[in-house]
């Protein structure tokens, strides 16, 4: 049975560099904070889920369907920044995860499998999730890599096609999804270290635990999601068939 306090938080924000106002774009007659929130909801572990946010609007669009929404400051550079301060809010809290407000098809199937660690005790600093590299995507700057040691811990995450083949043989290479889980203890350490080189170079925010000698536990699922960055992406959405 799961004894497990699990908060869910949802950074969003209207600054969406590639895709202005994203978290308000309408998906099939929805706003995409709405299909994130909503799908986070479907996921029976989670203890609560949250939307933190610093734009009235979005604020809005989560409080018409009664959602739970935090406000929170507008200096957050970062979404972690903004999920940790959220977190202090819920002392009582033991997991939190950090699910990206553009995983508008984020399914609970999928969230279940990014707590098994957690549910199963074996209580890692962070995890995050992956799914098999689908054909083409592996020279594609637009989508992180992560490969792994043979405990499940993350070894490197890339935009480069890691590793180089010099020679074909069999490598585990995933396509990694911006989902995180925090021991809560560690999230609060985690987003008091300074931004690190590598995560700066590849800007990849979870290479600063590496950088700094932490574990990320990379869960796998055999599905993938569609991840809204692009007005390419944002059009295959209008098409694209959930199912839970």
């Amino acid at each position: 049975m799961n004894s497990k306090k699990i908060l869910c938080v949802i950074p969003s924000r209207l600054g969406s560099t590639r895709l202005a106002r994203k978290a308000l774009l309408p998906i099939q007659g929805k706003p995409m904070v709405r299909w994130v929130y909503e799908n986070a909801l479907r996921c029976k572990a989670l203890t609560k889920v949250v939307v933190a946010t610093d734009a009235d609007e979005i604020a809005e669009a989560v409080k018409a369907i009664d959602g739970n929404v935090i406000m929170t400051s507008p200096h957050f550079l970062k979404g972690t920044d903004r999920v940790a301060w959220v977190a202090e809010q819920f002392p009582e809290m033991d997991v939190i995860i950090n699910l990206q407000g553009d995983e508008p098809f984020i399914k609970p199937s999928m969230l279940d499998q990014l707590l098994v660690p957690y549910l199963n005790g074996e209580d890692p600093d962070m995890a995050t999730l992956a799914y098999p590299m689908q054909d083409g995507d592996y020279h594609n700057p637009g989508i992180p890599k992560v490969i792994t040691d043979v405990n499940g811990n993350a070894i490197y995450f890339s935009r480069s096609p890691i590793p180089y083949f010099i020679e074909k043989v069999p490598v585990n290479v995933f396509h990694h999804m911006g989902v995180y889980a925090f021991r809560r203890e560690f999230l609060k350490t985690y987003a008091a270290l300074p931004e690190s080189p590598l995560e700066k170079a590849e800007s990849l925010e979870q290479l600063r635990a590496i950088e700094n000698g932490y574990k990320i536990r990379v869960c796998l699922t055999e599905e993938k999601t569609l991840e809204i960055n692009t007005p390419e992406e944002y059009a295959r959405a209008q098409q694209f068939v959930y199912e839970v």
